[in-house]
C-alpha cells in the first residue's frame, strides 16, 4: 500500500473508532424525540457542521495552544492516549455514558443538534485529543494537516449517514448490535491506546526501535 493511502487509511480508522458514528445513534435518537423526519435532518446536519467547526479549529490552533503553554507533543500524547485507553475500557465493557439528552419544551434544533450530540456526544476531549496529535506541527506538513482534515471530513459524513437512516439502522441492528459494534470500537480504541502509549514513553526517554 503506497504510504500515503497508508496514513489516510490509518487517520480515518483512528478517527472513525473514536468518533464512533454507529454508537452516537442512540444519542442522536434521544435528542431528535418528537421531532419530524426534515428537522431530525437538520439537527443533523448542524450537529455534524458544528463538530467539524470544533475538531478543525483544534486541528489549526491545537499545536499553537500546546506551545502557548509549553506542553511536549510527548506529554500530550501521553496523556491523550491515558483518556483513550481510559474510554477505550469503558466503551468496552459497556459503561461509557451517553450523557444528558434531554431539552426543555421547545428548545431549538440548533441547541439540540450543538448539546449533547456535536459536544460532547461527537466532539468529545477524544476527537479533541485525536486530531490534535494527528496534526503535530513539528511532524506534519501543511498539506498532510490539510489532507487530515478532509479525513475528518469523510469521517463526520459517516455520522450523517447514520444520524439520517438512525431508524433503519436500530431497527436493522437493534439496541443489542449497536452495544457490540461499540464494544468491539472499544477493543480497537484500547490497542491504539497502548501503541500510543508506548511511542509516547519511547520519544520522552530518547529510545528506539
Amino acid at each position: 500500500m503506497p504510504q500515503f493511502a497508508h496514513h489516510w487509511f490509518y487517520e480515518f480508522m483512528t478517527l472513525l473508532v473514536v468518533l464512533d458514528p454507529i454508537a452516537t445513534v442512540p444519542l442522536f435518537m434521544a435528542v431528535t424525540i418528537g421531532l419530524d423526519r426534515k428537522d431530525s435532518a437538520k439537527v443533523a446536519l448542524y450537529a455534524i457542521g458544528t463538530s467539524f467547526a470544533i475538531l478543525l479549529f483544534f486541528i489549526v490552533f491545537g499545536q499553537l495552544l500546546l506551545d502557548a503553554l509549553k506542553i511536549p507533543m510527548a506529554s500530550f500524547q501521553l496523556a491523550g492516549s491515558l483518556l483513550f485507553l481510559v474510554m477505550g475500557i469503558q466503551m468496552a465493557t459497556g459503561r461509557l455514558s451517553e450523557g444528558e439528552a434531554s431539552h426543555p419544551q421547545g428548545a431549538s434544533l440548533f441547541s439540540r443538534a450543538v448539546y449533547p450530540l456535536a459536544t460532547p456526544g461527537i466532539a468529545g476531549g477524544g476527537g479533541i485529543l485525536t486530531v490534535v496529535l494527528l496534526t503535530d506541527n513539528d511532524t506534519r506538513s501543511i498539506g498532510e494537516q490539510v489532507s487530515t482534515a478532509f479525513v475528518l471530513a469523510a469521517c463526520l459524513c459517516t455520522h450523517l449517514v447514520s444520524f439520517l437512516g438512525a431508524q433503519q439502522l436500530l431497527r436493522w441492528l437493534g439496541t443489542t448490535g449497536i452495544h457490540v459494534i461499540s464494544r468491539v470500537s472499544g477493543l480497537i480504541l484500547t490497542s491504539i491506546a497502548v501503541n500510543g502509549i508506548i511511542i509516547a514513553i519511547k520519544i520522552s526517554f530518547g529510545l528506539h526501535g
